[in-house]
Protein backbone atom coordinates (compact mmCIF):
# COMPACT_ATOMS: atom_id res chain seq x y z
CA UNK A 1 0.00 0.00 0.00
CA UNK A 2 1.76 3.50 -1.14
CA UNK A 3 -0.10 6.15 -0.80
CA UNK A 4 0.91 8.68 -4.32
CA UNK A 5 -0.20 12.31 -4.11
CA UNK A 6 0.06 12.45 -8.19
CA UNK A 7 -1.18 9.37 -8.38
CA UNK A 8 -4.62 10.48 -6.49
CA UNK A 9 -4.46 13.71 -8.12
CA UNK A 10 -4.18 12.00 -11.77
CA UNK A 11 -6.78 9.60 -11.12
CA UNK A 12 -9.46 12.14 -9.46
CA UNK A 13 -8.92 14.48 -12.43
CA UNK A 14 -9.69 11.63 -15.19
CA UNK A 15 -12.85 10.24 -12.73
CA UNK A 16 -13.71 13.63 -12.84
CA UNK A 17 -13.33 14.52 -16.65
CA UNK A 18 -15.17 11.13 -17.60
CA UNK A 19 -17.93 11.53 -14.79
CA UNK A 20 -18.39 14.68 -15.66
CA UNK A 21 -20.97 15.59 -13.38
CA UNK A 22 -21.15 18.84 -14.05
CA UNK A 23 -21.76 18.51 -17.59
CA UNK A 24 -24.39 16.49 -16.69
CA UNK A 25 -25.87 19.37 -14.56
CA UNK A 26 -28.20 19.98 -17.75
CA UNK A 27 -29.57 16.98 -17.23
CA UNK A 28 -29.89 17.10 -13.48
CA UNK A 29 -31.80 20.24 -13.29
CA UNK A 30 -33.91 18.63 -15.88
CA UNK A 31 -34.85 15.26 -14.09
CA UNK A 32 -35.34 17.87 -10.83
CA UNK A 33 -38.06 19.73 -13.08
CA UNK A 34 -39.86 16.54 -13.97
CA UNK A 35 -39.75 14.83 -11.26
CA UNK A 36 -39.75 17.28 -8.28
CA UNK A 37 -36.78 15.90 -5.98
CA UNK A 38 -33.27 14.16 -6.24
CA UNK A 39 -31.90 12.28 -3.67
CA UNK A 40 -28.48 13.56 -3.67
CA UNK A 41 -26.91 11.12 -0.54
CA UNK A 42 -28.87 7.67 -1.94
CA UNK A 43 -27.40 8.55 -5.78
CA UNK A 44 -24.01 9.26 -4.49
CA UNK A 45 -23.73 6.36 -1.87
CA UNK A 46 -25.15 3.71 -4.74
CA UNK A 47 -22.73 4.89 -7.07
CA UNK A 48 -19.85 4.97 -4.45
CA UNK A 49 -20.43 1.68 -4.18
CA UNK A 50 -20.83 0.12 -7.99
CA UNK A 51 -17.83 1.76 -8.32
CA UNK A 52 -15.86 0.51 -5.46
CA UNK A 53 -17.18 -2.91 -6.02
CA UNK A 54 -16.42 -3.09 -9.51
CA UNK A 55 -12.87 -1.29 -8.73
CA UNK A 56 -12.51 -4.53 -6.86
CA UNK A 57 -13.91 -7.76 -8.86
CA UNK A 58 -13.64 -6.00 -12.05
CA UNK A 59 -10.90 -7.87 -12.98
CA UNK A 60 -12.30 -11.21 -11.50
CA UNK A 61 -15.30 -10.42 -13.65
CA UNK A 62 -12.82 -10.40 -16.97
CA UNK A 63 -10.53 -13.60 -16.09
CA UNK A 64 -14.11 -15.04 -15.81
CA UNK A 65 -14.87 -14.38 -19.42
CA UNK A 66 -11.57 -14.47 -20.58
CA UNK A 67 -9.96 -10.79 -21.16
CA UNK A 68 -6.71 -9.57 -19.51
CA UNK A 69 -6.65 -6.06 -18.30
CA UNK A 70 -3.89 -4.89 -20.61
CA UNK A 71 -6.98 -5.63 -23.55
CA UNK A 72 -9.81 -4.37 -21.22
CA UNK A 73 -7.80 -1.22 -20.73
CA UNK A 74 -6.91 -0.52 -24.74
CA UNK A 75 -10.85 -0.55 -25.07
CA UNK A 76 -11.14 1.62 -22.35
CA UNK A 77 -9.01 3.86 -24.03
CA UNK A 78 -11.04 3.71 -27.07
CA UNK A 79 -14.08 4.74 -24.77
CA UNK A 80 -12.35 7.63 -23.28
CA UNK A 81 -11.49 8.76 -26.55
CA UNK A 82 -15.01 8.68 -28.16
CA UNK A 83 -16.37 10.45 -24.76
CA UNK A 84 -13.76 12.68 -25.51
CA UNK A 85 -15.10 13.48 -28.76
CA UNK A 86 -18.47 14.00 -27.70
CA UNK A 87 -17.49 16.43 -24.50
CA UNK A 88 -15.55 18.40 -27.17
CA UNK A 89 -17.18 18.11 -30.00
CA UNK A 90 -20.75 18.33 -28.80
CA UNK A 91 -21.96 15.55 -30.64
CA UNK A 92 -23.66 12.20 -29.00
CA UNK A 93 -22.92 8.86 -29.85
CA UNK A 94 -24.01 6.94 -27.77
CA UNK A 95 -27.50 7.89 -25.89
CA UNK A 96 -29.22 6.19 -23.24
CA UNK A 97 -32.86 5.23 -23.33
CA UNK A 98 -35.35 7.75 -21.51
CA UNK A 99 -36.21 6.81 -17.80
CA UNK A 100 -39.34 7.70 -16.08
CA UNK A 101 -38.10 8.01 -12.99
CA UNK A 102 -35.45 10.22 -11.15
CA UNK A 103 -34.61 7.40 -8.76
CA UNK A 104 -31.27 5.61 -8.42
CA UNK A 105 -30.80 4.29 -12.12
CA UNK A 106 -30.73 7.23 -13.69
CA UNK A 107 -28.39 9.21 -11.57
CA UNK A 108 -26.26 6.74 -10.01
CA UNK A 109 -26.13 4.70 -12.71
CA UNK A 110 -25.99 5.48 -15.77
CA UNK A 111 -24.56 9.64 -15.07
CA UNK A 112 -22.16 8.61 -12.54
CA UNK A 113 -21.30 5.18 -12.50
CA UNK A 114 -21.81 4.46 -16.34
CA UNK A 115 -20.50 2.48 -18.69
CA UNK A 116 -17.80 4.68 -19.24
CA UNK A 117 -16.76 5.18 -16.00
CA UNK A 118 -16.39 1.35 -14.92
CA UNK A 119 -14.44 0.82 -18.49
CA UNK A 120 -11.88 3.34 -16.58
CA UNK A 121 -11.41 2.02 -13.39
CA UNK A 122 -9.98 -0.72 -15.00
CA UNK A 123 -8.12 1.42 -16.95
CA UNK A 124 -6.52 3.01 -14.77
CA UNK A 125 -5.70 -0.19 -12.29
CA UNK A 126 -3.97 -1.31 -15.17
CA UNK A 127 -1.55 1.50 -14.33
CA UNK A 128 -1.93 2.99 -10.59
CA UNK A 129 -2.68 1.90 -7.50
CA UNK A 130 -5.86 0.78 -5.83
CA UNK A 131 -5.10 2.45 -3.31
CA UNK A 132 -4.74 5.52 -4.94
CA UNK A 133 -7.58 5.09 -6.93
CA UNK A 134 -10.07 4.21 -4.40
CA UNK A 135 -8.84 7.58 -2.40
CA UNK A 136 -9.67 9.27 -6.10
CA UNK A 137 -13.40 7.54 -5.87
CA UNK A 138 -13.76 8.70 -3.00
CA UNK A 139 -13.05 12.45 -3.37
CA UNK A 140 -15.27 12.15 -6.73
CA UNK A 141 -18.11 11.19 -4.87
CA UNK A 142 -17.47 13.48 -2.68
CA UNK A 143 -18.03 16.20 -5.23
CA UNK A 144 -20.49 14.26 -7.10
CA UNK A 145 -22.58 14.72 -4.09
CA UNK A 146 -22.01 18.33 -3.62
CA UNK A 147 -22.96 19.44 -7.27
CA UNK A 148 -25.95 17.17 -6.80
CA UNK A 149 -27.03 18.94 -3.97
CA UNK A 150 -26.40 22.47 -5.62
CA UNK A 151 -27.21 21.54 -9.23
CA UNK A 152 -29.57 24.47 -9.67
CA UNK A 153 -26.92 27.10 -8.20
CA UNK A 154 -24.06 25.65 -10.38
CA UNK A 155 -26.61 26.17 -13.77
CA UNK A 156 -27.18 29.78 -12.88
CA UNK A 157 -23.64 30.84 -11.79
CA UNK A 158 -21.83 29.17 -15.18
CA UNK A 159 -24.44 29.38 -16.96
CA UNK A 160 -24.87 27.35 -20.37
CA UNK A 161 -21.63 28.85 -22.18
CA UNK A 162 -19.98 28.20 -18.34
CA UNK A 163 -20.51 24.61 -18.70
CA UNK A 164 -20.06 24.08 -22.14
CA UNK A 165 -16.66 25.47 -21.62
CA UNK A 166 -15.97 23.14 -18.63
CA UNK A 167 -16.91 20.21 -20.63
CA UNK A 168 -14.51 21.08 -23.79
CA UNK A 169 -11.95 21.89 -21.01
CA UNK A 170 -12.04 18.42 -19.38
CA UNK A 171 -13.33 16.65 -22.86
CA UNK A 172 -9.51 17.33 -24.05
CA UNK A 173 -8.11 16.15 -20.88
CA UNK A 174 -9.87 13.16 -21.84
CA UNK A 175 -8.68 12.82 -24.75
CA UNK A 176 -4.99 13.28 -23.50
CA UNK A 177 -5.63 10.89 -21.38
CA UNK A 178 -7.27 7.75 -23.65
CA UNK A 179 -4.30 8.56 -25.56
CA UNK A 180 -1.79 7.55 -22.61
CA UNK A 181 -3.81 4.85 -21.41
CA UNK A 182 -3.36 3.15 -25.42
CA UNK A 183 0.12 4.05 -25.44
CA UNK A 184 0.78 2.62 -21.98
CA UNK A 185 -0.95 -0.86 -22.31
CA UNK A 186 -1.22 -1.97 -25.97
CA UNK A 187 2.44 -2.96 -25.97
CA UNK A 188 1.75 -5.51 -23.12
CA UNK A 189 -0.68 -7.20 -25.71
CA UNK A 190 2.35 -7.99 -27.97
CA UNK A 191 4.67 -9.32 -25.53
Amino acid sequence: MNLVFQEIVTVAMVLFAVIDIVGGVPVIVSLKQKHGKIESEKAAIAACIMLITFLFIGEEMLTVIGIDVYSFAVAGSFVLFFLALEMILGITLYRDEETNSASIVPIAFPLIAGAGTLTTLLSLKAQYQTINILIAIVLNIILVYIVLKSSSKIEKVLGKNGLGIIRKFFGVILLAIAVKLFAGNVKALFV
